[in-house]
């Protein structure tokens, strides 16, 4: 999970990016403003649907947005990780999709502007693009087996002390 930063002279405005590391699915959503809380709420809210599975940690830099961390884990039972401190090349798949998103919305685009419905399509655009490191399958393709296979895996057992 990262997010992506646009000039301050549009206001507070950010672009969360969430990819799932083994099928390079891409997850955008819009935020206001840094504040760990909201966005971390959203990240629950987008992860929560998911089967437990496919939803086992996720990877942060030290951005001070990901301060409520704890309450991420709480409410989702997520493991959260940390990357080491000047050392984004850790979620090398997330700082990749943030290259290619950076096609469409450059850093001076009025994020609080764009409109729901734009992340979605690009979204699809970046999901339905066939990728080399997966057999030019694309990222929705692989995400659906991916869901489809992990959806019939028993829970895993987790130590709880």
């Amino acid at each position: 999970n990262d997010l992506m930063i646009f000039q301050r002279s549009h206001g507070g405005a950010n672009v969360a990016t969430l990819v799932e590391r083994k099928t390079r699915y891409v997850a955008l959503y819009r935020n206001e403003d840094r504040r760990s809380r909201r966005v971390l709420g959203r990240l629950a809210g987008l992860l929560g649907p998911l089967p437990a599975p496919a939803r086992r940690s996720v990877t942060f830099d030290r951005g001070l947005e990901f301060l409520a961390w704890r309450e991420l884990t709480k409410a989702t039972k997520i493991d959260v990780w940390f990357c080491d401190p000047q050392a984004p090349h850790q979620k090398g798949a997330v700082e990749n999709a943030n290259g290619r998103i950076r096609r469409w919305l450059p850093s001076e685009t009025p994020v609080a502007d764009l409109a729901e419905d734009a992340l979605a399509k690009l979204c699809a655009r970046l999901n339905g693009t066939p990728r080399k490191c997966l057999d030019y399958a694309t990222p929705a393709k692989a995400f659906a087996a991916e869901m489809k296979r992990v959806s019939e895996e028993p829970e895993p057992c987790r130590n709880q002390g």
